[in-house]
């Protein structure tokens, strides 16, 4: 996807035009200046056109803020990744030495450049937008981030430049296995192992893995592309630039993946972050394997997998038909087992059900367990369908269906997964009318 990075100085409305842009309060907005210090990322489209929006932090030269050389930094690294620029300045202050600093950097990159003059929020400021053209580039737009006057003239032309969102060239009939988790969980040498040599850099050092890397694998009758990602951390603790941009790339991994191999270290469970990535999984719908690594430094009994899985699946509810693996990279145990279990799951989300089947099966379960009547009102379920999808996504047309709450929804989902395999899957379930 397209990335447009947000640059200026501190205090110019920057995390204001990214609120904008992406239709929610995800930066902080505030009149100190530098409260934005990490890039912020979001997806904003316009006109039908998708791209990714980063808010940096803002340009600082010659301050004596600690944070001065890592916003630098911050900008500069946006600069290369992004496909256009918006320049953001404040009408109120005219130009001052920081936006010519700004202007200084970003005339010397061949990437497309547009001028945003902020807080122009009524006519008598439209006269002060004439001296931003000082600043040497073409593109100028008035606007106000606040109330969102001039956004639309400006992202009319923002879209027009940016390139087209990239297809990944893949085999149609090659599933692509992610593996997340969070750092030094053993990703890398999962991968190693699995392929028995050295692919990775492995060290006990978190975060080593820093981009994303795909690898073939063709052997012992299993064939299938496997991505080994960066860890990724929570945001308080990711401070350096290089893994900010590790972190994006991690998602993408996941966005563009049939099967996320989530890995847990077995000593510390499922945390947080782990929750995090298992709901990035899931709101993309991609199938999902939970492999619990390092499982040979637990003391076991005879039951400690049985209660560590069931500890697992009740903190990915209400999802919980998720296959759990316990293994251990290190000494080879379960390795095979891991990508079985992926490819098994690859399998069950390109499973696609004959709506006669679902209906003769599902029909007289609904006649049997209908949904609550709600105001006296009787609702009546009359026909399913598979949706024709990527993902396992199923339409219930009912006479009713803004009265069917999401109890019921779970009835119904259950239902399915107890009748068809889709074991590892999230299934989406829509109620139109009928």
């Amino acid at each position: 996807m397209p990335i447009v990075a947000i640059v200026g100085r501190p205090n110019v409305g920057k995390s204001a035009l990214f609120n904008r842009l992406i239709g929610q309060r995800k930066a902080i907005v505030d009149d100190l200046e530098g409260v934005t210090r990490d890039r912020i990322y979001g997806k904003s489209d316009w006109n039908g056109k998708e791209f990714t929006v980063i808010d940096t932090g803002g340009y600082v030269e010659g301050s004596d803020d600690v944070f001065e050389k890592e916003i630098r930094d911050q900008v500069e690294i946006a600069l290369d990744e992004a496909d256009a620029i918006l320049f953001v300045v404040d009408s109120q202050s005219g130009i001052t030495p920081l936006d010519e600093e700004v202007a200084k950097i970003l005339r010397q990159t061949r990437k497309p450049v547009f001028v945003v003059v902020n807080k122009v929020d009524n006519t008598k400021r439209m006269d002060d937008v004439w001296e931003f053209y000082n600043l040497g580039f073409e593109n100028v737009f008035p606007v106000s981030a606040i109330n969102g006057s001039g956004t639309g003239d400006l992202l009319d032309e923002l879209v027009k430049v940016l390139p087209e969102e990239q297809e990944e060239k893949r085999d149609e009939g090659v599933p692509v296995l992610t593996v997340a988790g969070r750092p030094n969980v053993g990703k890398s040498t999962f991968i190693n192992t699995l392929f028995g040599e050295k692919r990775n850099v492995v060290s006990d050092i978190a975060g080593t893995t820093r981009d994303t890397v795909r690898w073939s694998y063709n052997k012992f009758g299993r064939r299938f592309d496997i991505v080994d990602t960066a860890g990724m951390r929570k945001k308080k603790n990711v401070d350096e630039d290089v893994e900010y941009y590790s972190v994006l790339r991690s998602i993408r991994a996941i966005e563009n993946a049939d099967v996320v191999l989530l890995m847990l270290d077995a000593e510390r469970g499922m945390e947080a972050q782990d929750l995090n990535i298992f709901d990035i999984a899931r709101r993309n719908n991609k199938g999902i394997v939970i492999l619990v690594n390092k499982w040979d430094k637990v003391d076991k009994d005879t039951h400690t997998a049985k209660r560590y899985k069931e500890h697992i699946l009740e903190r990915t509810a209400p999802f919980t038909d998720v296959p759990v693996v316990f293994m251990s990279a290190l000494n080879k145990q379960r390795i095979l087992q891991a990508i079985d279990k992926a490819l098994e799951v690859a399998e069950n989300r390109k499973r696609k059900v004959k709506t006669s089947e679902l209906n003769n099966t599902l029909l007289p379960i609904i006649k049997d367990n209908p949904p609550p009547a709600v105001k006296g009102k009787h609702i009546k379920i009359k026909y399913v369908t598979q949706l024709p999808t990527h993902s396992p996504k199923f339409a219930f047309f009912a006479n009713l269906p803004q009265y069917i709450k999401e109890p019921y929804k779970r009835f119904l989902e259950n239902q399915i997964r107890k009748h068809w395999h889709f074991h590892g899957v999230p299934i989406e379930i829509y109620f139109r009318k009928k």
